[in-house]
């Protein structure tokens, strides 16, 4: 176990111990306060709908903080979430379960979960706990699964053993469809809303040939969709009774969206997703609108080339609140509502895989108006962020490591 201290100022990496010793270092800062994070130049030379939405300017905290890793011995973990009592309920990409308590240790892998096709993007991916999980126990998660036709997104839900070995009665809900023979793009955050119903998101499989579905409403794909928990389409859904809808579809129009989250004054559904190169995105999620991919894109092909007619806005699409040109490609993300770090209060934090960073993001009347990088001298990538019952926030990275984030 190390101890990594962050006092977000201006500063250098010092070596405080031996490495017989826990070892303190503070947080390299790369840039002045009121400067963009990013000073690469970007892939496009596309301009923003309006100030604010790239490249605002940078913030630091102000509050002493302590980072602490936890443990190193996961495995190509996906999603973190707290369980009721504290401890951290987490999915690893080749199909199982782990607990870690607040210490970072590891309960014996949980079996139960039905097969996964971990290839590729796909896996065991994320998980959500039944508003009830005290009284029944049930957990909900998405994978990708393999079927005659294809790969797919899939839904399913179980109950935690009473002694925490295994999943029992584990079921398929829903299955995101058409399934395609590929291995890229499944999206897949799930959580639960205000009114007791699961939303998630759903990846356009990343090849031309299925991107267009994005824009269909009869597909499944490149959607955020809201079921009951017994995988049916949610009561109220923006397209019910619509003939030429799916009526379990909440938004579309999107890429691989690996990050969803409700903002915990106005219950807002927020997302984040990945664009090609330059692109990413975050949108409030307004139900039943258009969030314009792959018509619209602040990205561009990886091999240089526009995507489609290049263009970044059209008239019935939503612009995205805040894109990053180069990528940081976000992964899992919280809000933070705790009161530990007073200045955190509201602030959206993201997992970047590229970027090897944890984004910060200030927002205010729903614009973002400050960002910073949090663990950047870490070299990591960020796969999920979730905040702990104590006021933490916890964060998983693609290498194996689990990691607190508290004040000092």
């Amino acid at each position: 176990m190390r101890l990594v201290t962050s006092v977000l100022s201006i500063s250098v990496s010092i070596l405080l111990a031996t490495c017989n010793k826990k070892q303190e270092r503070q947080q390299v800062v790369q840039t002045p306060e009121g400067s963009p994070v990013e000073r690469k130049a970007p892939n496009t030379k596309y301009k923003p709908a309006f100030e604010g939405q790239s490249r605002i300017p940078g913030i630091k905290t102000k509050t002493p903080i302590v980072t602490e890793v936890l443990n190193t011995s996961l495995k190509k973990p996906w999603a973190v979430t707290p369980l009721p009592d504290g401890r951290l309920l987490i999915t690893q990409k080749g199909g199982t379960l782990l607990i870690a308590d607040i210490s970072g240790k590891l309960t014996e892998e949980i079996t139960g979960i039905p097969e996964v096709n971990d290839k590729g993007q796909g896996g065991l991916l994320d998980i959500a706990i039944d508003p009830d999980f005290l009284q029944n126990r049930i957990i909900y998660w998405t994978f990708s699964e393999k079927s005659d036709k294809g790969n797919l997104t899939a839904v399913a839900k179980g109950r935690l053993a009473n002694n925490e070995k295994k999943v029992e009665n584990a079921t398929v809900i829903y299955r995101a469809t058409p399934a395609y023979d590929g291995v890229l793009h499944y999206g897949s955050r799930i959580l639960f809303d205000k009114t007791g119903n699961l939303i998630f998101s759903t990846g356009e499989r990343s090849d031309l040939e299925t991107r267009p579905q994005a824009q269909l409403l009869n597909s499944s794909l490149g959607k955020t969709i809201r079921i009951t928990v017994d995988g049916k389409p949610a009561p109220g859904n923006p397209f019910e009774g619509n003939a030429k809808a799916r009526p379990e579809l909440y938004s579309y129009g999107h890429r691989n969206v690996q990050g969803l989250a409700l903002h915990p004054v106005t219950g807002d559904l927020w997302e984040c997703e990945f664009g090609p190169r330059g692109g990413d995105e975050v949108n409030r999620i307004v139900p039943g609108k258009n969030y314009g991919w792959p018509t619209i894109t602040y990205g561009i092909e990886y091999d240089g080339n526009t995507i489609g007619e290049g263009k970044t806005q059209m008239e019935g699409m939503e612009q995205p609140v805040y894109y990053w040109d180069p990528v940081v490609s976000p992964s899992g993300m919280t809000f933070y509502s705790g009161n530990a770090i007073p200045e955190w209060e509201n602030n959206l934090f993201i997992g970047g895989l590229s970027s090897q960073h944890i984004v910060r993001l200030v927002i205010q009347d729903n614009k973002v108006i400050g960002e910073e990088r949090l663990l950047e001298s870490e070299g990591e990538r960020f796969r999920d962020v979730a905040q702990g019952k104590d006021g933490a926030l916890y964060a998983i990275t693609d290498s194996g490591k689990l990691y607190r984030i508290a004040k000092k």
